[in-house]
């Protein structure tokens, strides 16, 4: 194929690579469904999960589901939080903050609901972690295979045999503390 042959045929719309799918408006809920109580919102491009003297739990569900697909997404937040993002139902989790249960940050290590625990902690995060500044945290959910980087620095890989093949992305405030976290720029590319 000569230049300008190669050129064309990248400039075709089904040669285009497709852009990441916004998934969070900067607006509102739309797209989007609460598990638990009520203590999301959204304003000026900002998704917020903020519990109250209640202390309830609550899961913020895409109306979408996923197979393989790289989330991306800036977080921030400050003090002792519990949170994190479910990748295709409610037993992988990939940590964001403190675990109720070891008492220290756990940021990008997996969760494995039906284990009770950490299989697997990511390395490097406390170095990578700006406390109370905008972070940024990419999961590439490739069948049973989670990838993690954090700020651009890739913390973990994890096989998980709870694996799902196709479920929503959820997004949560912990039962049992009071938190606020705050999401931005959410985005997801299906492979």
């Amino acid at each position: 194929m000569n230049h300008k042959a190669l050129i064309a045929a990248l400039l075709l719309p089904g040669f285009a690579a497709a852009a990441p799918e916004k998934i969070f408006n900067g607006t509102g809920l739309e797209g989007w469904k609460t598990k638990g109580a009520a203590y999301w919102s959204a304003a000026d491009g900002v998704l917020k999960g903020e519990s109250d003297d209640k202390k309830q739990g609550s899961v913020l569900w895409t109306e979408k589901e996923f197979r393989d697909f790289t989330l991306e997404f800036d977080f921030r937040f400050s003090g002792d939080i519990d949170s994190g993002v479910f990748l295709r139902h409610e037993v992988d989790q990939i940590q964001i903050g403190v675990s109720r249960s070891l008492k220290r940050d756990l940021t990008c290590s997996p969760y494995i609901g039906s284990k009770g625990g950490y299989p697997q902690e990511a390395e490097g995060v406390k170095d990578l972690l700006k406390a109370g500044e905008w972070n940024h945290m990419k999961i590439v959910a490739k069948g049973d295979t989670y990838t993690v980087s954090l700020n651009g620095t890739q913390v973990i890989e994890y096989h998980s045999d709870t694996a799902r093949e196709s479920g929503p992305v959820g997004l949560q405030v912990h039962p049992g503390v009071k938190m606020k976290i705050e999401f931005r720029d959410v985005t997801v590319d299906s492979h």
